[in-house]
């Protein structure tokens, strides 16, 4: 990292839905700090510009000096970014107006996807594609599927085409011809031409975001991208301009979905790479945390105030999926963290359904107004009011980042009382209690699903629960799922700002090859690859940040012939031979399937690589505990578990020495999170302040 032209702060930041988080890393003193501050809805930039200010008055003190508003950020080396503005954007269907230019015939692909439906089994369902029907245009061209130039473009129809979108206020356009993966010529042509008449730079070409098979995952991507330009691009433009304003000369860089990192400039380009950039850096620390830990098989769970996000770390290794659909019909063709969300988060609204059945989420209360204990207008139940009402979270104290001072205890009970327990017929404790009996029993099956249903057995992960509430669920999860050991990062609710800090740089590439196996040309294989691994390491060289080390990843998409679902096979460079790459795919095609289909052709679809610039990693132990002394406890708290009332004994957690263990009932509590330990559980703080949570010796 360039800190010597600037500073030795290392800073990563998180903006979610009701906090921004901050964790700054001093390189030169190997000392760590977390910052957490209020977001500020629909102006996300200015969340972020308060956390930094905050991050810049704090090092003043520091060092001495007089610090106030607006303290300069010039002590900062590095700012790493993991942003919700291109997701939000897509689930709240506010991107920018977006046109697309296409081949004759193919101006439907992007709403007849798949031939799905929103329901797949029910009798009705609508679908609005992002992009209307009217704002979809055709121009003369084809290229056949092996590559051979049929029509060449009409040029004059696209700059036509082009002056026709801007006449109908599109601020972006995507340009996407059927086939361009195989040739890209007459798509790069209509885009030249584009770019002629508009008046921006959010032209999208198709193959230069995805030059891969499948027309509708092509064009949707590719689509997507287009339409988070001016979004995703504004919001990056104004943070740097604030942040130099600010005397920051650094570097600005960006999570991508894949849990790696890339410039800002970069992130404007290619912006639906950052659909998933906020929980996939979470994973990222989980992942890197666990390893030190000495637990490289992790199922994470993300609870924030909107969502409960899953993962699976394996052998240290977060998992990849190679596409993922933000919303129905709206599909992103891109390496991405396996991640699965569901409405479970501390705002999720608890009702009674039509048919007497208690249910949470998805819709959410989020952070305006927020739950009803929060006194701003919300009168339904949630699960922090649930949470609340039961004593696991002190009404009395203030909620972290100075949120608010308190919170209003009797506006849970009232909102529980009139929408859960009398419609059930329940007194007010057990209605709470059974809010969380199915918010835990829904989150407990998204763990299910990326470890059960993907053949692992969760008895031999450790779970990881990290964002503000998900530890007050880590008992829970684990009678539900049977992990054995719970972990509690040092930090939960700023969990995905260490992973900015932690996670390398990365570009991906991919090209679609379609070749038999047999007839496959390794010299022009290799010659793909390097070509590959050049264009990847100049987008890495173009972000000015020193690396360590370089890896890189090689994988081809391959598939017996006559099927339609590929399986990913990992190569290496000097590995590249017919022999071997038969083998390697017969391997993982056992270890998929449990047989290979001996005598059958194989085909190779795709070949993938990712380039990696490893940067450096600051050790793990400057999170830990500096106190040595057990501390006196700070009391005791009501809470109501499994029917009756228990008095838990109450910690602050980060005064908590290594080796200290805690039995339950017990509540830990720190400004980012409070822990809900269960009877029957007990916790000891390890070696770099994780919290290890175990089921108690009978």
């Amino acid at each position: 990292m360039k800190a010597a032209a600037q500073g030795s702060l290392v800073v990563g930041v998180d903006v979610g839905g009701t906090f921004t988080d901050l964790f700054v890393l001093d390189e030169a003193a190997g000392t760590a700090r977390v910052v957490k501050v209020p977001s500020t809805r629909g102006e996300e930039a200015r969340g972020f510009m308060n956390g930094i200010e905050r991050v810049a008055e704090a090092d003043a003190r520091d060092r001495g000096e007089t610090a106030g508003a607006g303290a300069g950020a010039g002590a900062i080396a590095t700012i790493v970014h993991g942003t919700t503005v291109g997701t939000n954007a897509l689930l709240e269907r506010k991107v920018a107006r977006t046109g697309i230019i296409t081949t004759t015939g193919f101006r439907d692909v992007l709403e007849m996807r798949r031939r799905d439906r929103p329901r797949t089994w029910g009798l009705r369902g609508s679908f609005e594609p992002v992009v209307p029907r009217d704002l979809r245009l055709e121009v003369d061209e084809r290229v056949l599927a092996d590559g051979t130039l049929h029509t060449p473009v009409d040029l004059q129809q696209v700059e036509a085409a082009a002056r026709q979108l801007l006449e109908r206020d599109c601020e972006a356009v995507c340009v996407f011809f059927i086939n361009a993966y195989a040739n890209p010529q007459n798509e790069a042509q209509a885009v030249a031409a584009v770019r002629k008449v508009w008046p921006n730079a959010n032209v999208t070409a198709a193959t230069e975001v995805l030059p891969e098979i499948r027309e509708f995952e092509r064009c949707s991507t590719a689509t997507l991208n287009a339409a988070l330009q001016p979004v995703v691009g504004s919001y990056l433009t104004r943070l740097e301009s604030d942040l130099k304003a600010h005397g920051f000369g650094g570097e600005l860089l960006v999570v991508q979905s894949n849990g790696g990192i890339m410039s800002r400039q970069t992130a404007c380009d290619v912006p639906v790479r950052t659909a998933l950039s906020g929980p996939a850096a979470g994973v990222i620390a989980c992942a890197a945390i666990g390893r030190a830990a000495g637990f490289p098989n992790l199922v994470t769970g993300d609870m924030g105030g909107t969502s409960f996000d899953v993962s699976l770390v394996a052998g240290g290794e977060a998992s990849l999926s190679a596409q993922t659909s933000i919303d129905f019909g709206m599909v992103v063709r891109a390496p991405m963290i396996q991640i699965e969300t569901i409405g479970a988060g501390g705002g999720s609204i608890a009702s009674v359904d039509a048919g007497g059945l208690l249910q949470v989420g998805p819709e959410s209360a989020g952070s305006i107004p927020g739950p009803a204990c929060y006194g701003r207008g919300n009168t339904r139940p949630t699960v922090t009011d649930a949470n609340v009402l039961l004593g696991r979270i002190a009404a009395e104290r203030p909620l972290g980042g100075g949120l608010l001072a308190r919170m209003d205890a009797g506006k849970s009970r009232d909102a529980i009382d009139l929408h859960v327990a009398a419609p059930l017929g329940l007194d007010t404790y057990a209605a709470a209690e059974a809010i969380l009996t199915v918010a835990n029993a829904k989150m407990a099956g998204a763990i299910r699903l990326v470890s059960i249903e993907r053949g692992h057995d969760p008895r031999e992960f450790a779970y990881m629960p990290f964002g503000g509430g998900g530890a007050l669920h880590v008992c829970a999860m684990m009678r539900e799922v049977g992990t054995t050991t719970g972990i509690v990062p040092r930090f939960p609710g700023v969990t995905s700002a260490i992973g900015c800090v932690i996670a390398d740089m990365r570009h991906d590439a991919v090209q679609t090859l379609n070749r038999g196996l047999a007839e496959l040309d390794i010299d022009d294989l290799r010659a793909r690859v390097a070509s590959m691994a050049e264009a990847c390491q100049q987008r890495l060289d173009s972000a000015g940040v020193a690396f360590e080390a370089m890896r890189e990843s090689i994988e081809l998409d391959m598939l017996y012939v006559g099927q339609s679902h590929t399986v990913r096979v990992e190569v290496q460079r000097d590995a590249l031979d017919r022999a071997a790459l038969g083998a390697a795919f017969e391997a993982a095609y056992r270890a998929e399937f449990g047989r290979a289909l001996d005598g059958m052709a194989v085909r190779i679809m795709n070949l993938r690589y990712a380039r990696i610039g490893v940067r450096p990693k600051f050790d793990l132990a400057v999170l830990a505990p500096k106190s040595t002394v057990m501390p006196e406890s700070l009391g005791t708290q009501a809470v109501f578990h499994a029917g009756r009332w228990w008095d838990a004994v109450r910690f602050a957690r980060l005064d908590l020495p290594v080796d200290a263990v805690v039995a339950g009932p017990a509540i830990l509590e720190q400004a980012d999170t409070t822990i809900w330990l269960e009877p029957g559980f007990e916790s000891r703080v390890d070696a770099l302040g994780n919290l290890l949570i175990t089921r108690q010796a009978s």
